[in-house]
């Protein structure tokens, strides 16, 4: 594991996230190691490869310093923008129990007065500890990444990360408390559009915590993150790996929306964005 401290020369950076502002990256890489993660990109910026991704973490230890000076350049204390912890690393991954870098960033926007919209994504329950600094902030609100129902198939795609159970036992205790909270569903593995009672029952599970608002996301097979997940995923059947190539094809697409679609109306959920995103035509709502 190459784990660092360093100083960062910016850390409220402009995002191209459709809806996104700006985002706070505090870590430079990501512990986690999820086999899908598109944010293995980021090797090429510290000399590391995509095969890399997991193996290193970069801690911003200036980052609630830099913010400090940083937030005063937004209008009106921020109104109308949202600020997106994290677009490329977990802010609460096991560093952060440490660091807690994400917290003291948090509390940076609190002490502030930051007006617009604090959102933050994470698969780990290491969330709670902050729902304190949660209650300071005027607009907040919280997703955990759920992709399946089986701890066994986290475990798998998301090496590092605490399992399935522990974040839908997140998402339960952020909303007992009265934290606005999201699920993202993504990527949707690509075993869902055969197994319909999977799927419902990812539905049924999140609706069960008391979330009722969702982001689903295809899963994203760019050549570099195609490159990687294959030979991550060596060990398994063919016929798995093909699904995760008809996982691209507009007709698997569709099969899978309209499934969706029929579960997002009998669980009463609400899907943000108003569609199932894919991220080549996503990106182009910028």
């Amino acid at each position: 594991m190459d784990f660092k401290e360093v100083n960062a020369k910016t850390i409220l950076t402009p995002c191209g996230i459709p809806g996104i502002d700006y985002v706070i990256n505090p870590y430079i890489g990501c512990r986690f190691a999820c086999k899908y993660c598109y944010a293995s990109f980021m090797g090429r910026f510290v000399g590391k490869t995509i095969y890399d991704w997991g193996e290193y973490v970069y801690a911003k230890v200036n980052a609630p310093e830099l913010l400090k000076k940083e937030i005063k350049k937004l209008k009106n204390k921020g109104a109308g923008k949202e600020i997106f912890l994290s677009s490329v690393t977990d802010p609460y991954q096991g560093e952060e129990g440490k660091y807690k870098l994400t917290r003291r960033c948090l509390e940076v926007l609190a002490d502030y007065g930051f007006s617009g919209v604090v959102s933050i994504l994470t698969k780990s329950n290491l969330a709670v500890r902050d729902i304190d600094v949660f209650k300071r902030l005027k607009h907040v609100i919280v997703g955990l990444t759920i992709t399946s129902t089986s701890d066994g198939i986290s475990r798998y795609f998301e090496k590092n990360a605490p399992g399935v159970t522990v974040r839908l036992q997140t998402l339960k205790k952020l909303n007992s408390e009265g934290i606005k909270t999201y699920a993202f569903i993504g990527p949707l593995l690509p075993h869902f559009v055969s197994q319909t009672e999977e799927l419902e029952n990812l539905f049924r599970e999140i609706k069960a915590t008391g979330t009722k608002d969702i982001f689903i996301e295809h899963l994203n097979l760019a050549k570099y993150i195609r490159q990687r997940l294959l030979t991550e995923m060596k060990d398994l059947d063919s016929d798995i790996l093909e699904k995760f190539y008809s996982s691209q094809s507009k007709d698997y697409r569709i099969e899978l929306e309209t499934k969706i679609k029929s579960l997002i109306k009998k669980y009463k959920m609400n899907l943000l964005k108003d569609m199932v995103i894919f991220h080549k035509e996503f990106q182009k709502l910028k």
